[in-house]
């Protein structure tokens, strides 16, 4: 038997035992899952019990970030990177499953797969549990310079490499991210990284405009502090930014990004909204000749993450504020939830 954490619609968590995973099959792997990470999609089903039309009908396990051990493979188990997979390796697993078959897949858009599975999305149960079954394709080896925790935000840096791919950022590029947690950091920091000059960041807390700061905004304050509209175009002279992230929660913060964005510019939409739905003005939208996009996970981003992670140039165990084991992973979500100040990415730590 092995210990799993199931999610209830109330918000409630329940610890039960559950049959062991049977042998893996080809091209399968068994794993022992080291460490979670608690993502803001999984906020979004902790609140409501769903994510846009996707309603949790019945208990289900949660965790789609996240880093294993390989305790057996089946025939023919070959990792991401097209190498064989054996015992006792440490991988991150991409949580994303495509049927590589339709015409989104054959294009090289497993994103945006109309076949799909995702671990820890309704229904396919998630990684908070203590061994699970994985495509041998999903695992990606991990260094050992590299912790669990870290591993498992190689996810989340995939959904920033994915965004800051979609902004199509140049050398002296202007950016503003409004929403600071672990995504809207890494989307700034690997946009510093892409080569813009002048980035500019927004969020609710000081905590997390603080942490901004130390990853490379020239300007970073609260939204009580300052206007995010009026504070960017003061900064940039009236012209507006050549990409603005949103990666908050999608409320205002479209209207936003529409509004603080230069002629000519995009605005890339990584968060969730709650109502599922987005609303901005179409005159200003339209007169600027915004590109507007919605970035959509990944695609095949992580051995770019893992290099990114073991070049120096990402700090990942910089992001996770708190380390929780399963048994706690009620206050876990409950403290993320009314984030707490000093919340930033919380990790559930399963094995060691």
């Amino acid at each position: 038997m092995i210990q799993a954490a199931r999610l209830h619609r109330d918000r409630h968590f329940t610890l039960e035992k559950l049959p062991a995973p049977p042998a893996p099959r080809e091209e399968e792997v068994l794993i022992e899952v080291l460490s979670v990470g608690i993502c803001g999609s999984d906020l979004h089903y902790y609140q409501d019990g769903r994510i846009g039309p996707t309603v949790i009908e019945e208990p289900f396990i949660l965790g789609h970030e996240f880093s294993g051990r390989v305790i057996a493979v089946g025939s023919g188990a070959v990792d991401g990177n097209h190498q064989p997979l054996t015992a006792g390796q440490r991988v991150a697993v991409d949580p994303m499953n495509p049927c590589y078959q339709c015409e989104m897949c054959e294009k090289g858009y497993v994103n945006l797969c109309c076949n799909h599975t995702f671990f820890g999305a309704y229904p396919t149960g998630g990684a908070m549990r203590e061994r699970m079954i994985c495509p041998a394709r999903n695992c990606f080896p991990i260094p050992d310079d590299i912790s669990n925790g870290a591993a498992a935000l190689l996810e989340t840096v995939g959904v920033a490499i994915h965004a800051v791919d979609l902004g199509k950022i140049k050398l002296g590029s202007t950016v503003a991210v409004i929403g600071c947690g672990p995504v809207g950091l890494l989307i700034l920091r690997l946009a510093k990284l892409a080569g813009a000059t002048e980035l500019y960041a927004f969020d609710k807390y000081s905590w997390r405009v603080e942490k901004a700061s130390a990853w490379g905004a020239a300007y970073a304050a609260t939204v009580d502090q300052a206007n995010p509209i009026e504070a960017v175009l003061t900064q940039t002279q009236r012209r507006g930014v050549d990409v603005a992230f949103e990666a908050a929660w999608v409320d205002e913060t479209v209207e936003q990004c529409v509004a603080m964005a230069a002629p000519g510019g995009r605005v890339v939409v990584v968060g969730i909204p709650v109502e599922d739905n987005v609303q901005f003005s179409y005159s200003t939208a339209a007169r600027k000749g915004l590109s507007i996009l919605l970035a959509r996970r990944m695609q095949h981003t992580y051995p770019r993450a893992i290099a990114l992670a073991t070049s120096g140039d990402l700090d990942l165990d910089d992001v996770i504020s708190h380390h929780y084991q399963l048994e706690d992973i009620s206050e876990a979500f409950a403290r993320n939830h009314a984030y707490e100040a000093g919340i930033h990415k919380v990790v559930i730590d399963i094995h060691s």
